[in-house]
């Protein structure tokens, strides 16, 4: 074990003092997280990637009464907070900037204790946020920002394990999402795709931590799909698997988005389609093996990842049930997949202003694709940070809404060809953002999920950064860099409610209950990488400079 590693497991147990027996979380019980509305076991609550939670006491009649009970401060400036917490039988896990986590009583905010990650000096790729951790076999997993995994005891805080994942100095890649607990099987993705890096997504053993598979989301040389890539342009692709994925129990399929291919914006030396990047793929969970792909933006020029959340949704059609993925592209379009197959269904654009394409085709593929000269500065609507980005969609069950956000804005690119060695940033254009048009600006929308008929939109000011959430009691939580956390009503889009808790919000709400009352968490305080997408586009934003705190808020006691 490594020197800091070991500084690490010390601040731990002396934070352990007085802890709380850990909760025994099984793969059965993940692959019911859904019948334990009281938890939030996985990162987007359940497996099917909803963000929805079932509890109902908190509603559009009483919401207003909301207030916060207690908030949790990280003591960290740097990074942001933009982390799922997790919550299991009364106990919070929590994940702050630069791979801090911390374990705490849910319904005080009582700290029982914390592990002080400590990573290299220096920088780190994509600055210091995480968005959360796994939980599992009476442990919390993580992934670093220095490109390794971590098991701690679930109890103590103490390291049960530590592996490297590759060389960040060597691949410039890191881990900046929750890992996916699938059976026996940790499921971790990875950064890198605007640099010179081959993809790929790992599984590693949840007690020992022994690599299992690895899947490269570019194939090599004679493997089919190989031949989408031009020359040896496939061996530092990009094809980054940073965001997490979702899994289909009964198929026992994992379902993961890829991202853009590198270079980001020059393809002049990648001629093809350039498999799997900016595509969605479906693995045997067991064995990592590819069941099938989709792809959404051949030759991705525009570094539109395909890394949203794969919502797993059954509909009922003649009759059938069919097992359906619904997944946002930062292309700015919604693509609906039997999840069986990967057979296209149908697509919608979620913005109103694209020009890339003119649409799709019956088959799901770009109309009349633009691809920007080289040497040319060209507009390209949505721009670089996409449609949406990683802040994702809710599904209710009551109301039938897919609710997502988007960004509409565009990017003047510029590609030129850049020299790189592998692990160098590599993203081959001179960008300028601009504000959105007088034809669209950012909003938040209810859709049908699978015909994308809406049913309301809710304007706001800025780009919405936060992710969101739909419960039980018919609302849609979410927040804003002004530093407002909100509730919308889940059926009309109207804002309810709102409390400003002094830092800009890029995080992602939950819901859970303990001893019979309900509680929403929202993280505050909002990180450079991901405030920096506000002021870039929005001078006069104000982005209110605040210690990462975690507030919790509840209907006042009777």
């Amino acid at each position: 074990m490594r020197k800091r590693a070991a500084w690490c497991v010390m601040c731990a147990l002396m934070a352990g003092a007085g802890a709380l027996a850990a909760p025994q979380i099984t793969s059965s019980r993940l692959v019911d997280a859904g019948r334990e509305p009281q938890n939030w076991l996985t990162y987007f609550g359940n497996y099917a990637a909803w963000s929805y939670s079932a509890l109902d006491q908190i509603t559009r009649r009483n919401v207003r009464q909301v207030v916060p009970v207690w908030a949790f401060s990280t003591g960290e400036l740097r990074g942001g907070l933009m982390a799922t917490p997790l919550v299991a039988d009364g106990v919070m896990y929590l994940m702050g900037p630069r791979n801090r986590v911390f374990a705490l009583d849910a319904a005080t905010g009582r700290q029982i204790w914390k592990y002080l990650y400590q990573l290299p000096d220096g920088p780190v790729p994509y600055q210091n946020g995480s968005r959360g951790v796994a939980l599992g076999y009476g442990l919390v997993y993580f992934g670093s920002l220095d490109n390794h995994v971590v098991a701690l005891d679930a109890k103590t805080g103490r390291e049960a394990w530590q592996i490297e994942i590759e060389d960040v100095r060597q691949c410039g890649c890191n881990v900046t999402s929750a890992p996916l607990l699938v059976k026996d099987k940790v499921i971790v993705g990875v950064t890198a795709g605007d640099s010179a890096h081959r993809g790929y997504l790992n599984a590693y053993d949840a007690k020992t931590g022994k690599h299992v598979w690895r899947f490269y989301t570019i194939p090599g040389a004679g493997e089919p799909g190989n031949e989408t890539w031009a020359g040896d342009s496939w061996k530092l692709g990009g094809g980054s698997t940073w965001f997490t994925g979702s899994y289909d129990p009964e198929l026992n399929l994992v379902y993961w988005g890829v991202g853009n291919a590198s270079s980001d914006y020059y393809g002049e030396d990648r001629h093809g389609d350039n498999l799997y990047t900016a595509s969605l793929i479906a693995l045997d969970a067991d064995t990592g093996t590819l069941k099938w792909h989709f792809q959404e933006t051949p030759h991705d020029v525009y570094d539109y990842d395909s890394n949203a959340e794969p919502m797993l949704l059954d509909v009922i059609a003649n009759g059938q049930t069919r097992k359906l993925v619904v997944h946002a592209s930062k292309n700015g379009f919604a693509y609906v997949l039997d999840r069986v197959t990967g057979q296209y269904v149908n697509g919608w654009p979620y913005v109103e202003e694209f020009n890339w394409t003119r649409g799709l085709d019956k088959r799901g593929k770009p109309i009349d694709q633009v691809i920007p000269p080289a040497g040319k500065r060209t507009e390209i609507c949505p721009g670089g940070a996409g449609g949406r980005n990683w802040q994702h969609a809710a599904y209710s069950p009551r109301t039938g809404f897919y609710y997502n956000t988007s960004f509409e804005f565009c990017e003047t690119i510029d590609p030129k060809r850049q020299e790189v060695k592998e692990g160098d940033r590599w993203m081959a254009s001179g960008g300028n953002v601009r504000h959105p048009s007088a034809v669209a600006k950012p909003h938040i929308d209810a859709f049908d999920p699978v015909t994308g008929k809406k049913a309301w939109t809710y304007r706001t000011k800025y780009m919405n950064l936060s992710c969101l959430l739909a419960t039980g009691g018919d609302l849609l939580f979410g927040g804003d860099p002004d530093g407002d956390a909100w509730a919308l009503d889940a059926r009309t889009g109207e804002r309810l409610w709102s409390f400003n808790t002094g830092g800009g919000i890029s995080s992602a709400p939950m819901a859970y209950a303990v001893n019979g009352r309900q509680y929403i968490a929202i993280g505050s305080g909002m990180g450079a990488l991901h405030g920096s997408y506000v002021p870039r586009w929005w001078p006069d934003a104000p982005i209110p400079p605040a210690a990462s705190t975690l507030f919790v808020f509840a209907l006042p006691s009777p």
